[in-house]
């Protein structure tokens, strides 16, 4: 089967340091790579994309030496030195964070392991005169081969990414921690070929940034897996596109990518309209029986059977999601002065807000800071120490945690689904079943009876945040979702997110997803402040620049501890009068019987849409009864808007009357 390799321009001088020829390799059932040939030269800097499960991680290891191909061969040239920085690193649980950097073979590298260990002995206790020969004969060693810079580059590198305690042993590190040890220790080894995988996981928004120059000035080819479009777009000179088995490669970065993906699927589309054309103008010619003896006749019928024989291109899983959601009144989630401390740590100091019902919130801030706490005290799962946190009445949280959720790797990905619900109504009104809304999340009929062990990490956060979705939520607590969702899968939750009705607020590094998805940033910038910035990640991130070098603070809305009053009150408070608001008592007899009875009635008026919507398929080509029945179904559509505004009304209403007897 052909690769579908688009080929690039020519006139690279590079010298060629990989080549792969005819890769194949499979997990039971599933082909991951069929038949995958592509050359590597010394000046690319290649990122690697495509849905989770596509087997980008398992090609990695092929071209790292970590795995093998069923057949097919990798071919590295003889003086190629690589690296590699696997998904889930594995250390020695009681090294140190200098000897799990310090590794490998190279002599250099010894040299340092024996330095840093000698230098340890020394803060203990006074060195012998042995020992203090074999230090010396250390540091000569490390000044012929330029020892202390690279010690000096390893320090400076693993204090960029947030690790300052270079004696720590391993085994006590967190797994962000281990895994930045482990990015370091990639990017300080020498090499000719850089291999990485999610490097931009558990760093945060500033050291991504770092992490950009240091692979733009760096020489050597790279080869990445990485979900962050903005590092791909200004770090990488080809893309190379994995998809059912086959690999597509694309000249330029991220944009030029998505440019050359369109024209290859239009090109697909052609051809496969021109075999079709064929087909059907050669069926016809056959059904008129023509005897096959002459050569030319044979050809044609031979050629006819060769093209029907052919498998056209399948076209890409298209994850596709346009789920309801709970009804939403205005009051979501009040933080009333909410402080939040871990020992003598505060993590967030003094901090109010009201969380509306169309916000779009960024939360952004070094690692550690505070940000999933934050969420958690939103979600209802802490509790602040002091300040209140009230929830609407209506509102419905839907929590997409940080830690990867337990699954129960026997039960099958359908079961998993159905424990939420056999059937989700969506915003147009259809009702999908549990294995339908898996299609749409990639997830085909074939891969829903796969037991969730088998399913890589990726596929398993994209199952769970199906399941979230699915118990139509109106309130989305997204603790970085984007860590481990591919980029198919991003771009199209990021058009879901345009639409979805209720609240969004998420903590994510992801500036590419922030950009597209927020309207206002929260910055934690230390001490527990809090401060709030409108706009999106860039427009956050001009300001801060801004500011910075201007030394006075950036643009805030609003400060920790303070408020942002809404529309109504901060007119009043412009015209100097006081803020007074009327609650009322209770509703009236009438008011009271109107919101007992106006779910049932929005029922109702739900089921006719959908009874509508069938009889209208059933219709067909009947043009006088759809135009009648599409009439019909505008006024159930007004009818049911009018139930809708009034439902909202009615609920405020409830939830003002309940919060003035609280406060009685």
């Amino acid at each position: 089967m052909s690769t579908g390799n688009i080929e690039e321009t020519a006139g690279r001088e590079s010298m060629s340091i990989l080549s792969a020829d005819k890769l194949r390799k499979s997990y039971g059932d599933k082909v991951l790579l069929d038949s995958v040939s592509f050359g590597m030269d010394e000046g690319d800097r290649i990122g690697l994309i495509g849905v989770n499960g596509a087997g980008k991680s398992t090609l990695l290891k092929l071209v790292a030496g970590m795995e093998w191909a069923e057949s097919g061969t990798v071919t590295v040239g003889g003086s190629v030195n690589v690296q590699y920085l696997p998904q889930e690193p594995v250390f020695d649980q009681t090294a140190t964070v200098l000897d799990q950097v310090f590794y490998g073979d190279a002599p250099v590298m010894r040299a340092l392991r024996q330095y840093e260990e000698m230098l340890e002995v020394s803060l203990q206790w006074p060195l012998t005169g042995e020992q203090q020969a074999r230090l010396l004969r250390l540091q000569s060693q490390l000044e012929a081969m330029d020892g202390w810079q690279l010690e000096h580059e390893a320090k400076g590198i693993l204090t960029r990414l947030g690790v300052t305690d270079f004696q720590a042993t391993v085994g006590a590190l967190s797994g962000g921690q281990r895994k930045r040890i482990a990015l370091a220790r990639a990017l300080i080894q020498p090499s000719d070929l850089l291999i990485l995988d999610e490097p931009t996981n558990h760093i945060d928004n500033e050291t991504v940034l770092w992490l950009e120059t240091f692979l733009q000035k760096r020489k050597g080819a790279l080869f990445m897996v990485t979900h962050d479009r903005y590092f791909l777009d200004r770090v990488v000179n080809r893309i190379f596109e994995l998809d059912r088995g086959r690999l597509y490669q694309y000249p330029g970065n991220y944009q030029a990518f998505l440019e050359g993906k369109l024209a290859r699927e239009a090109q697909e589309r052609a051809s496969e309209e021109k075999r079709q054309n064929f087909l059907r103008n050669e069926i016809e010619w056959i059904k008129r029986g023509p005897k096959a003896r002459g050569t030319k006749q044979k050809a044609r019928t031979d050629r006819y059977y060769d093209v029907l024989e052919q498998t056209p291109v399948a076209e890409s899983g298209v994850l596709e999601w346009s789920g309801g959601a709970s009804r939403l009144g205005n009051t979501v989630i009040e933080l009333e002065h909410v402080t939040k401390a871990y020992g003598e740590r505060v993590l967030i100091r003094d901090f109010s807000y009201l969380v509306k019902r169309r916000d779009r919130i960024g939360i952004v801030g070094p690692n550690g800071s505070g940000k999933s706490t934050l969420l958690k005290l939103l979600a209802g799962i802490e509790t602040p120490d002091r300040g209140s946190v009230v929830m609407g009445a209506t509102a419905k949280i839907g929590y997409f945690s940080q830690e990867h959720e337990e699954m129960n790797g026997s039960q099958r990905v359908l079961e998993y689904i159905r424990e939420v619900a056999h059937y989700v109504e969506t915003a147009d009104g259809q009702s999908i079943s549990a294995a339908q809304m898996l299609e749409r999340f990639l997830f085909p009929g074939s891969a829903q009876w796969t037991p969730i062990s088998k399913l890589s990490g990726g596929e398993k956060r994209r199952l769970a945040l199906l399941r979230m979705l699915m118990s139509a939520p109106n309130v989305l607590l997204l603790d970085e979702l984007t860590n481990d969702l591919d980029i198919p899968t991003l771009s199209v939750l990021e058009s879901y997110l345009d639409d979805f009705p209720g609240a969004v607020i998420v903590v994510s590094h992801d500036r590419y997803f922030l950009d597209r998805v927020v309207e206002n940033v929260f910055a934690f910038e230390g001490e527990g402040v809090i401060s709030r910035f409108l706009g999106n990640f860039s427009d956050y991130s001009t300001q801060s620049a801004a500011a910075s070098t201007a030394h006075s603070p950036p643009r805030e809305l609003r400060a920790s501890g303070q408020r942002e009053p809404d529309i109504k009150e901060r007119g009043v408070e412009e015209r100097g009068a006081p803020a007074q608001k009327r609650t009322p008592l209770k509703l009236t007899f009438r008011e009271q019987k109107e919101y007992e009875e106006i779910e049932d009635r929005i029922a109702e008026a739900e089921q006719s849409r959908r009874e509508i919507a069938e009889q209208m398929e059933r219709a067909g080509g009947d043009y006088g009864r759809v135009q009648a029945l599409f009439a019909e179904q505008q006024a159930v559509e007004a009818r049911l808007n009018e139930l809708l505004e009034r439902w909202t009304y009615l609920s405020e209403r409830v939830e003002e009357i309940e919060q003035n007897r609280s406060t009685r």
